[in-house]
C-alpha cells in the first residue's frame, strides 16, 4: 500500500493525491449512508420517542464500528491520533457544549445533520440543498466571517490544554485495548438489537461501512503524513469545516492547492447519488410552504454556527472525534442528543409529516412478513 501511495504521490503530488483519497473515502461514506438511512437526528428522535424503528441501531452500528476498528489499529501500532488537531491543540469545553447544543437544536429544525443534508441533496432534495448552502454559509461567517468574534468569546470561556488533558484514554487509564473494547461491547449490543428489531440488511451493513469509512479516514490521513514530504494533517470524515472551505473556493479562492476535504464532499456526494441511482430512489422534492422554509433555515443556520463553535458536526465529533476519544467531541456528542431530544419534545411530539426525512429502510429488503 505505501509504494502505491508513493507511486502516485511522485505521479500526481502530494495534494492531488490526498484530495483522491478523500473522494474515495466520501464516496464510500455517501454510498453507505444512502443506503443504510444513517441520521443522528433518526436515532435522538426514535430514543426520545421510545420507539423500536431500527434507526438508533443504524446510528449505533455506525458509532461502534468507527470506535472500534479505529482503536483496532491503535491498538496494533498502525495509527496514532496523538496529532490529530482534536488531541494535540487547545480545546474548547464550552464551545463544544454550547455548539453540540445549537447543532443538536438545528438539526431537529433542518431534519437531519449536516451530512444528512447532502446525502439527500444528492438524491434530489431540493429542500436538503438550500440548507445545505446556507449551513456552508453560516460556517463561514462562524468561521472568518461576521460570526467570527461571537464564535471565539463563546469558546474563550472554558478551555483545554491540548495533549493528554484532551484525550480520554489518557485520562481514564484504559489504554487502547480498553477502549476496543468498549467499541467491541457497543458493536455487540447493536447486534443483539437489530435482531431482536429485524433490521434489514442495508440497514447493518451500511451503517458498518459508514463506521468502516471513519476508520479508513484516520488510518489513511496518518499513513499519507509519514509518506508525505510536506505537513498534512491526521483527521476523518466532517463536514461544518469542509463545507465553508468548499463555499470559499468556489466563491473566491479556486487557486489553492487541493485537500483532503476538497475531494471528501464531492465525493460523499456521488456516492449518494449514485446508491439512490441504482436502486431507483431519484426524486425532485421542495417545500410545501412558507413555516416549513423558515424552519429549515433556521436550523440549518443554527447547525452552521454550532458545529464551527464545536468544532464539529454529528459526523466530525459524533463518530471521527469520539472513535479518538477525545473530550472535546464526547462533550459536543452528549450536548447534540440531549439538545435534540429535548428540542423534539418541545416542538415536535407529533406524527411526522409524509414529506419529512430521513426516509424509512428500504422496503423491499424486509424479511418476510413485515
Amino acid at each position: 500500500m505505501s509504494a502505491l501511495v508513493q507511486a502516485a504521490i511522485d505521479r500526481f503530488g502530494e495534494s492531488w493525491t490526498l484530495a483522491a483519497f478523500g473522494a474515495l473515502v466520501g464516496l464510500a461514506f455517501g454510498f453507505f449512508a444512502q443506503r443504510s438511512r444513517f441520521c443522528l437526528r433518526s436515532a435522538v428522535i426514535e430514543f426520545a420517542r421510545n420507539q423500536r424503528g431500527g434507526k438508533l441501531t443504524v446510528w449505533l452500528f455506525a458509532f461502534a464500528t468507527a470506535v472500534t476498528a479505529t482503536q483496532a489499529l491503535a491498538w496494533a501500532g498502525l495509527f496514532d491520533a496523538s496529532q490529530a488537531r482534536q488531541i494535540a491543540s487547545r480545546g474548547s469545553l464550552s464551545g463544544a457544549a454550547i455548539g453540540g447544543a445549537l447543532f443538536g437544536i438545528g438539526m431537529i429544525l433542518a431534519r437531519g445533520c449536516s451530512s444528512r443534508l447532502l446525502v439527500l441533496a444528492a438524491q434530489g432534495n431540493l429542500r436538503s440543498v438550500m440548507s445545505g448552502l446556507v449551513f456552508a454559509v453560516t460556517a463561514q461567517a462562524a468561521w472568518t466571517g461576521a460570526l467570527a468574534p461571537l464564535r471565539e468569546t463563546l469558546s474563550a470561556l472554558w478551555t483545554v490544554d491540548g495533549g493528554a488533558a484532551r484525550d480520554l484514554i489518557q485520562r481514564t487509564g484504559i489504554g487502547h485495548g480498553g477502549a476496543l473494547a468498549f467499541g467491541g461491547l457497543w458493536l455487540l449490543a447493536a447486534v443483539v438489537w437489530a435482531r431482536r428489531q429485524r433490521v434489514p440488511v442495508w440497514g447493518w451493513a451500511g451503517a458498518i461501512g459508514v463506521g468502516l469509512a471513519i476508520a479508513a479516514a484516520w488510518w489513511g490521513t496518518w499513513a499519507f503524513g509519514r509518506l508525505a514530504f510536506d505537513p498534512h494533517p491526521i483527521q476523518a470524515l466532517s463536514f461544518t469545516g469542509p463545507s465553508a472551505e468548499v463555499l470559499t473556493r468556489v466563491l473566491f479562492a479556486g487557486d489553492r492547492p487541493p485537500t483532503f476535504d476538497l475531494g471528501l464532499m464531492p465525493g460523499v456526494f456521488v456516492g449518494a447519488f449514485l446508491a439512490a441511482a441504482l436502486f431507483r430512489e431519484l426524486k425532485l422534492e421542495g417545500f410545501e410552504g412558507g413555516a416549513s422554509m423558515r424552519r429549515y433555515i433556521a436550523g440549518a443556520m443554527a447547525m452552521g454556527f454550532g458545529g464551527m463553535l464545536a468544532g464539529g458536526c454529528a459526523v466530525g465529533a459524533g463518530l471521527s472525534g469520539a472513535a479518538v476519544f477525545t473530550v472535546t467531541s464526547w462533550v459536543t456528542l452528549c450536548a447534540m442528543w440531549a439538545a435534540a431530544a429535548l428540542t423534539d419534545r418541545l416542538v415536535d411530539q407529533r406524527p411526522e409529516p409524509r414529506h419529512a426525512d430521513p426516509q424509512p429502510l428500504p422496503a423491499t429488503i424486509l424479511p418476510a412478513g413485515r
